[in-house]
């Protein structure tokens, strides 16, 4: 695993260097607008401390980081209301997911039907 870039467009949100539209923010995370949104509502969640893939948070951040960062997720989803219609949360890990920032980070898409997860995705023979 890369070490942590300081420098990353994320890190800069969180020093307020780069501004960003934001949704929510607690002592663990903060959610904001995506710039180049793939949905009617595309909000990135991040966690204010420097990890790189959900692995490096999930093993290096504490039980208060993890489980604070999940519920500020719970909390964008309701107050976008969410619920009913249905969203996706998603983040990408690695090169293969293409992560673009490595600081890591949740996708929560909705506001229209969104298809299926890998659309037209060759699988290997045998695999559903």
């Amino acid at each position: 695993m890369q070490p942590y870039d300081s420098n990353n467009v994320f890190a800069k949100i969180l020093r307020n260097e780069v501004p960003c539209k934001r949704i929510l923010e607690t002592e663990y995370a903060l959610a904001f607008e995506d710039i180049k949104p793939q949905a009617p509502i595309h909000i990135l969640v991040i966690p204010k401390g420097p990890f790189v893939s959900i692995d490096d948070f999930i093993q290096g951040g504490t039980f208060e980081e993890v489980g604070y960062f999940w519920q500020a997720v719970g909390e964008v989803t309701r107050k976008l209301r969410l619920k009913e219609a249905g969203y996706r949360v998603l983040t990408n890990s690695g090169r293969d997911a293409h992560q673009e920032v490595m600081h890591f980070h949740v996708h929560i898409v909705g506001g229209r039907p969104l298809g299926p997860m890998l659309e037209g995705a060759d699988l290997p023979s045998g695999s559903k």
